[in-house]
């Protein structure tokens, strides 16, 4: 099991390649499955990123010259190894955040095909020759930012860290990367299997502690070159304003109210499966989920019976996992009272479960409109609204009728109305009869408050680095 965690249950920062002990107090947290204690984290500061920083600093110019063949070869033989290691990452996983070992497998698989997909574009050609004239030798060349940091959220741990070290790396940068301090096990893992399977000491470094001591830190410290953070929009706003100041490069994916359109001639029993699946997976705390259900008036009770049922098949504690932390746990009821106020009528949950930890039912309001508290802020929890409209431009309104723009979903067997409401829905990625295939190679990133810049895909890898121009005059 992981080499990190000491018998009294702490675990401490990585950083050059190696274990290193908190330099100040612990952070004790609770375990969401049970109310009850669980693992103990270094409560990093300044000084800890400055070791961390001064590590990466160190190893940036040997990790840009490693050929690309090494790159690769050490990044298959990162997601090798964590594949090995897949039952303890998922154990560690489940341990942090309490979610299903269905869950927690498949966030292992995805983080590994990260490392996996990056890891065989290492060949791909970093520029181009440009005919200018002549008597010039014209070319462009993508060059790393150095250090890169990265600041990941608590609802997906290892898939968030591994979205933007692996791009990051195959790149060229190096890493000084910030886990939530409620779920930071997995990424320290993958830091020590990295130098388990070669990469150079300071290449990837993992200081743990909150935003306010290490997040904010990372930011602020003038050798780090480009900053990845995904996490709510207040923070994101405040990292936006450092940045800023600092005239330093951002990736930010912040919060999502993604829309689900259902029209009349959809396949309606697919839809209502589906779209109960975008707001329940992980208990609903995913960014891009699907909490905004809208479906026409002609189909609207009976794709409510759908979803109903399909509603019905999700259990707390068998297949749904419970909120993670305490504060979003008395959040996500606070909306359950915000409901009732709005006038919206509950088809099913609406109420805690039962027994210990921090479970919710999978809640489902129907007869919303959109501008009701519930279908307009980031709840975060499993609840879906479900939002009746007349035709098509009424659904592209409601759908657009939002702070944010992450993910949209359409449901039509008629493609061209299908595409035709993809292309003027404002979100960053738009399916067609599926939810959110969560693919590595796909580019994912917001509109509008839901951040900017592109995760995933080739796209990320121009996020994580700057283009030059060379021109030679013969």
């Amino acid at each position: 099991m992981n080499k990190q965690i000491t018998s009294l249950g702490k675990l401490d920062h990585w950083i050059d390649g190696a274990s290193v002990a908190s330099s100040g107090a612990y952070i004790t947290n609770i375990n969401p499955m049970t109310g009850g204690p669980g693992i103990s984290v270094a409560a990093g500061s300044k000084t800890d990123v400055e070791t961390a920083v001064a590590a990466a600093k160190r190893a940036a110019d040997g990790w840009r010259r490693v050929n690309a063949a090494e790159r690769g070869r050490l990044m298959m033989g990162l997601a090798a190894k964590m594949r090995e290691r897949r039952e303890d990452l998922a154990q560690m996983e489940r341990a942090d955040t309490g979610k299903p070992m269905p869950m927690a497998y498949a966030e292992v698989d995805g983080s590994i095909a990260y490392f996996e997909f990056y890891g065989s574009l290492v060949y791909l050609p970093t520029g181009d020759v440009l005919d200018v004239a002549s008597d010039q030798h014209v070319f462009t060349k993508r060059e790393p930012y150095g250090i890169v940091g990265v600041i990941t959220p608590w609802n997906l741990p290892l898939n968030q860290a591994a979205r933007a070290i692996a791009p990051a790396l195959v790149a060229g940068n190096v890493i000084v990367a910030k886990p939530s301090e409620i779920t930071s096990q997995t990424t320290v893992e993958m830091a020590r299997l990295a130098s388990e399977v070669g990469f150079p000491s300071g290449v990837i470094n993992i200081v743990l502690g909150t935003g306010k001591d290490v997040g904010e830190a990372i930011v602020s410290h003038p050798d780090v070159r480009k900053v990845a953070f995904t996490g709510s929009v207040g923070v994101g706003r405040a990292i936006g304003h450092i940045a800023a100041d600092r005239i330093i490069p951002l990736t930010l994916e912040l919060g999502g109210k993604s829309a689900n359109i259902v029209f009349d001639d959809a396949d309606l029993d697919t839809a209502a499966t589906e779209a109960v699946k975008g707001f329940t997976l992980n208990a609903g705390q995913v960014c891009s989920a699907g909490t905004r259900v809208l479906v026409q008036r002609s189909v609207y009770e009976s794709f409510l019976d759908k979803m109903k049922k399909a509603v019905e098949a999700i259990v707390p504690r068998d297949n749904l996992g419970p909120i993670i932390t305490p504060a979003q746990f008395q959040r996500v009821q606070g909306y359950f009272k915000v409901a009732e106020e709005d006038g919206a009528r509950c088809l099913h949950g609406g109420a805690v479960a039962d027994g210990d930890g921090f479970y919710i039912q999978p809640t489902v309001y129907a007869d919303v409109s959109n501008d009701m508290r519930i279908a307009q802020e980031e709840i975060f929890g499993p609840v879906g609204v479900v939002i009746p409209f007349e035709t098509e431009e009424d659904a592209i309104r409601i759908a657009n009728d939002s702070d944010y723009g992450l993910i949209g979903t359409v449901w039509s067997q008629n493609i061209s109305r299908a595409l035709r409401v993809a292309d003027r829905i404002d979100a960053g990625q738009i399916f067609v009869n599926v939810w959110n295939t969560m693919s590595v190679q796909t580019p994912f990133g917001g509109y509008k408050n839901s951040g900017y810049g592109r995760e995933k895909g080739i796209e990320a890898i121009h996020h994580y680095s700057h283009l030059k121009t060379v021109t030679v005059k013969f």
